[in-house]
């Protein structure tokens, strides 16, 4: 006969957390998470409310694997089980999973919401937006916190130097350090990105006298990043001399040193470094692959890529990009068909970037129709980068009409033209003789899609020209616009002709109204740029005297 104490409120209790204990343990060894989140449904009927721990633990998960559809069900739990305002703690793990899930929106109703904030949720708001790219609501955010911490700034500089917005970086960096916050290994590490994107060397040297300063050489985040800037500006000396002088040297220092010496195209420096490295990762491995792949080094990179494979290291996406492009570029369809074999045998599934290469690849080895095959299969029809592959692809083996009419597809998919896209279309148009097409794309790049061209564009105008026997050379004082002229434009004119006097070229541009038989005010705007970057700037007045002679008028809103 049990004991009438087994009865009381003070057993029940303990039997009550006894149960939930056996419960959350039963939760957090589940097969996967879509069964823990599933068997919450049978706990909110009998009143059990888990621990906030427990649901804490479930929301990281969530955010970790970017289960949207399990978090929901997590909020949908809190809610049911009288969480209808969330403590902060559990409040901050919601707002960090639809931050994570791409749901921004949630995120600050979540936040919004909030009975009470701490320094962690306003931060938490900070650095979703940022990892979005919503530096304006990043912003928003950060001017109303009532306190920051070095965390607050730490995020908006990282922010703003991986939008591009590096003014406002570094006057962010100069704010933390003028108001003396306090400032941590990765304050550092933050405005070095900055170094990075814009490859300034003297900033680079400014902060490089700080960290010493301060005593955060020995960080070995904070050199690595300062050797990464150096490696980046081109100034493999002075990284490699304080690489040296490290105290302590982890894998990504030697990486970041390989990727330097490759990007300079010092691929001996770089296998020296790398045999050197007294332990190597995925990473180690691609940095060597990649940088052989982009110095045009093939061979090189598929026999690294074999080494990798024995050494049983596990590549990643970037090693399969890598070893696509040596592929193209040895027109090894052998090594490539393997490539792929070992991807669909592993049940790898490849993202945009690797299907890209993958069609590249195809594509240079003569075999477009396997290409045009992955493009259906594989693709994911609203990346730009994955159409630009198949447009290219077509560019390349001379289908300049299949690749407008693959553009066409892209427009209607909805999927908005890059600046990559036009240097694609105007090559078919170039290679196919299109030369009517590729002036109207041209033409559409500012006026319908907000792109603007840069030197690799009027490159491909030149080519696209000279093909169709518009001109017979171009000058040597080119000027593109407003800057000055790049290797691509000067190699493309100089190819033309290297022989004949400027004044010859001029003539052949004033006939190229006539024997391209173009009669818009549109046409000739687009023939005065050209004009600019193929002669003196000081003759484009004879262009516009041919507009006025031709009885054109420029309209008032066209500049």
């Amino acid at each position: 006969m049990p004991s009438p104490l087994s009865f009381s409120p003070l057993n029940k209790l303990k039997r009550f957390k006894s149960l939930k204990l056996c419960i959350s343990k039963s939760l957090l060894n589940a097969p996967s998470l879509y069964d823990a989140v599933s068997s919450l449904d049978h706990f909110h009927p009998k009143g059990i409310r888990l621990p906030s721990r427990v649901l804490a633990i479930l929301l990281r998960h969530c955010s970790a694997s970017k289960s949207y559809r399990e978090g929901k069900l997590v909020h949908l739990h809190l809610k049911l089980t009288g969480f209808k305002r969330p403590t902060t703690y559990l409040a901050n793990h919601l707002i960090c999973m639809y931050f994570s899930c791409g749901d921004f929106v949630s995120a600050r109703k979540v936040f919004d919401k909030m009975e009470a904030r701490n320094l962690y949720s306003w931060n938490n708001m900070i650095s979703g937006y940022v990892k979005l790219g919503m530096m304006k609501q990043a912003r928003g955010v950060f001017d109303r916190m009532p306190e920051r911490d070095f965390v607050s700034w730490n995020t908006m500089i990282v922010g703003y130097a991986r939008n591009g917005v590096f003014g406002e970086a570094l006057r962010f960096y100069g704010e933390l350090r003028r108001l003396c916050i306090g400032y941590n290994g990765f304050s550092f590490a933050s405005v070095l990105i900055v170094c990075v994107k814009m490859k300034d060397f003297e900033l680079s040297r400014q902060v490089h006298a700080q960290v010493l300063v301060v005593g955060f050489l020995t960080n070995v985040v904070v050199s690595s990043s300062i050797v990464d800037a150096y490696a980046k500006c081109g100034k493999m000396k002075e990284a490699r001399r304080l690489f040296d002088e490290m105290p302590v040297r982890d894998i990504p220092a030697w990486t970041t040193l390989v990727s330097g010496y490759a990007a300079c195209g010092n691929m001996e420096s770089a296998a020296e470094v790398f045999c050197e490295m007294p332990q190597k990762n995925s990473y180690s491995w691609t940095s060597l692959i990649g940088g052989y792949a982009r110095n045009g080094m093939g061979h090189e990179a598929l026999r690294v890529f074999r080494k990798m494979m024995q050494h049983r290291a596990r590549p990643d996406k970037y090693t399969f990009h890598s070893c696509f492009l040596a592929c193209a570029i040895i027109a090894s369809l052998k090594h490539g068909k393997q490539l792929h074999s070992y991807l669909v045998q592993n049940n790898i599934r490849p993202n945009t970037v690797v299907v890209s290469a993958i069609i590249d690849m195809y594509s240079k080895c003569g075999t477009l129709e396997t290409a045009k095959k992955v493009f259906n299969i594989n693709g994911n029809k609203q990346d730009v980068a994955l159409w630009n592959s198949m447009i290219s692809a077509l560019a390349y083996c001379g289908y300049g009409i299949e690749a407008i009419m693959m553009l066409n597809d892209m427009l209607r998919s909805g999927v908005k033209p890059d600046k990559a896209t036009f240097v694609s279309i105007l090559n078919a148009c170039s290679h196919s003789g299109l030369v009517q097409e590729g002036l109207q794309f041209f033409m559409s790049m500012t006026s319908e899609h907000g792109v603007v061209p840069d030197q690799e564009h009027y490159a491909c105008l030149v080519n696209l020209l000279h093909r169709a026997g518009c001109f017979n050379e171009s000058g040597n004082d080119l000027q593109v616009m407003d800057h000055k002229p790049g290797e691509h434009v000067e190699n493309s004119s100089h190819d033309l002709s290297r022989k004949l006097e400027s004044t010859k070229l001029e003539r052949e541009v004033h006939k190229f109204p006539i024997r391209l038989q173009l009669q818009s005010t549109a046409a000739y705007l687009l023939l005065s740029s050209v004009y600019v970057a193929l002669v003196k700037r000081g003759s484009l007045e004879k262009m516009r005297q041919i507009m006025h002679e031709q009885c054109f008028r420029l309209n008032q809103a066209v500049t």
